[in-house]
């Protein structure tokens, strides 16, 4: 099915936002009417420039305040849509968006908005345009789609149809099963837009908190399918509203946008990519760091044994149990760049995560391989963190382990560790897209977004996963555009005794992050403990939470550049990842070096 986009969805200039939007693979463009007002191009170029990067022009918008006037204002308001008429003409679109009025002139008389929208369409229909009548939610007397559609069937004009807007029917929590019972063909045109389930003045809301399907709550595929019963065969359009994205580059907004409408199409049975094949553990993490020395100390503090390094790169492999960490000290990095840069993921089918993530338009990295190197797939995730898709020993796959020379046999000391989760702090504006990112491209489940209170500001969190747990990653962006957290990462190992770690590694010289005694204070009256439970907890700088399914029991290692470690412990089947505690660890790292973490 073809796709397209409003020019209002992305940034930049008209020229910059057509080019991304062909860039991406769009088919076709909204021309909203401010971008063209300030273009430096005439209709004519625009019309050209269009045709030269292979977009249609599908839709032009919007009118307003045109219908059930009183007749002065309606001859006034015809005068001005046969000037757009003609504006259209030169552009080459042959369909106009026109919006139900929130005019004080606008009266509440049906008919009279039939038959104005029916002399509306007779002036389009001499100019070969099409009108698309959309009920906006806070329209001023018709604020609903099926009562849009009652006035377009009742003036009865073959060049007037309706345009349907997903958030203006889900927002007002319409019921979109009636869509099937308008005609396909008198549906002109579908406009798509998610948001976050939000409690507020719904202008405000469509004006600064719409995004792409799939990144906020609405059921966007649930509307589509019952548009495409009904016969529609018109494009999927994108008319997104968004500070973020207007403040975000094109191109990279314009492949998400794509992104989103891919993952839609899927969803409802319009393409069938290679399906996803999601995966089953963390096979490694890896830093970069421009100095091995820290961080080496903290992981051989932690119990971690170097078992082998690269045949040709400087990587060293750090390995306690199944939990492994690369330590790459080959690209410069600034003093304090340690950083999580590549996430190794086991997958069921490494060539099919790959082919699912070229096609869901995630870019694929090129490698550079020495003779006998592993032939890893990869890919990049928005924030720019390396995804390899491995197989680690199983025969017949490339296996990742085969590039290592062992220095040490692992060492084994019954203790179940392995990486818990990791938690990647993203670029303020790609938060959104991150997690689309994961669910779609990776197959990962996401969880509802958490907003958590940081001494300076608020951080939103949400955690993606598979169904069982192997995998966790806990996507958050810090309280500002301009914050410098979009490197601070952390890797969470879980170990069946969290004390018993943290003892270990405090006894090997490793400093755990202080909690302040007030935090315990509270604990002591939100839980009951064993005697000195407590105390142990205090002494050791523990965390603890409870959810309906069991307990968790954290702690906190200093930081190395913008990576720290964290120990847990879950018990019982407990599903979070101590989101209540957040506020008291991060209070804790600003205090010790005026940090703002993940």
């Amino acid at each position: 099915m073809r796709t397209s986009i409003a020019t209002v969805s992305l940034s930049g200039s008209l020229t910059e936002k057509l080019t991304a939007a062909s860039r991406a693979g769009f088919d076709g463009v909204e021309i909203f009417e401010n971008d063209l007002l300030a273009s430096p191009l005439t209709p004519e170029e625009v019309r050209a420039r269009c045709a030269d990067l292979g977009l249609t022009i599908d839709l032009y918008q919007p009118v307003r305040d045109i219908e059930a006037l009183p007749e002065e204002e309606f001859t006034r308001a015809l005068r001005r849509a046969r000037h757009k008429f003609e504006l259209m003409r030169r552009l080459g679109a042959d369909t106009v968006l026109v919006c139900s009025s929130v005019s004080p002139h606008a009266l509440d008389d049906d008919a009279l908005a039939a038959e104005q929208l029916s002399r509306l369409a007779g002036l389009a229909e001499d100019h070969g345009v099409r009108v698309a009548y959309e009920a906006l939610a806070w329209g001023r007397h018709i604020s609903t789609y099926d009562h849009a559609w009652r006035v377009v069937e009742s003036a009865d004009h073959p060049s007037l149809g309706t345009c349907l807007d997903s958030f203006h029917i889900l927002s007002r929590g319409s019921d979109p099963k009636g869509i099937e019972d308008i005609p396909g063909e008198k549906i002109f045109f579908l406009q798509l837009a998610d948001a976050p389930l939000l409690a507020m003045d719904v202008l405000q809301w469509s004006r600064h908190y719409r995004c792409f399907p799939g990144q906020g709550g609405f059921d966007v595929a649930g509307l589509v399918r019952h548009v495409l019963r009904a016969g529609y065969e018109g494009p999927l359009s994108l008319e997104v509203f968004n500070d973020v994205f207007r403040q975000s580059e094109a191109g990279p907004t314009a492949v998400d946008a794509r992104r989103s409408l891919l993952t839609l199409q899927e969803t409802v049975g319009l393409a069938t990519p290679p399906a996803p094949a999601a995966p089953t553990g963390i096979a490694f993490a890896e830093l970069v760091t421009p100095d091995a020395a820290p961080v080496s100390a903290v992981l051989g503090a932690l119990g971690f044994s170097r078992t082998a390094r690269h045949r040709g790169k400087p990587v060293d492999l750090w390995q306690r149990g199944d939990a492994r960490v690369l330590v790459n000290t080959g690209p410069a990095e600034r003093r304090d760049g340690t950083r999580l840069a590549a996430v190794g993921l086991e997958s069921p089918d490494p060539a099919g995560a790959a082919r699912r993530a070229e096609a869901l338009l995630a870019p694929v990295l090129p490698r550079r391989r020495a003779p006998g190197d592993a032939a890893l797939e990869a890919v990049a995730a928005p924030d720019g963190t390396e995804l390899f898709f491995c197989a680690t020993g199983r025969p017949g796959l490339p296996d990742w382990r085969a590039d290592f020379e062992d220095v040490v046999h692992p060492f084994h000391d019954g203790e179940p560790w392995r990486v818990d989760h990791l938690s990647l702090t993203q670029p303020w504006h790609q938060f959104d897209e991150a997690a689309l990112f994961h669910r779609a491209v990776l197959g990962l489940r996401p969880q509802e977004s958490v907003d958590v209170a940081d001494p300076y500001g608020l951080l939103r969190s949400r955690a993606v996963s598979t169904d069982d747990g192997a995998v966790r990653i806990v996507l958050t962006v810090g309280p500002a555009p301009t914050d410098d957290t979009a490197h601070a990462q952390h890797i969470a190992l879980a170990t069946g005794d969290v004390v018993a770690a943290a003892r270990r590694y405090r006894e090997a010289g490793g400093p755990l992050l202080p909690i302040p005694a007030n935090y315990y204070d509270d604990l002591a009256a939100r839980f009951e403990f064993a005697d000195g439970e407590l105390d142990t907890y205090r002494e050791l700088g523990v965390l603890y939470d409870r959810d309906a399914h069991g307990t968790f029991r954290h702690c906190y290692t200093h930081t190395v550049g913008r990576v720290f470690f964290e120990l847990v412990q879950r018990d019982g089947g407990y599903r979070g990842y101590g989101a209540a505690n957040a506020p008291v660890r991060l209070a804790a790292q600003h205090a010790v070096r005026g940090f703002t973490g993940g």
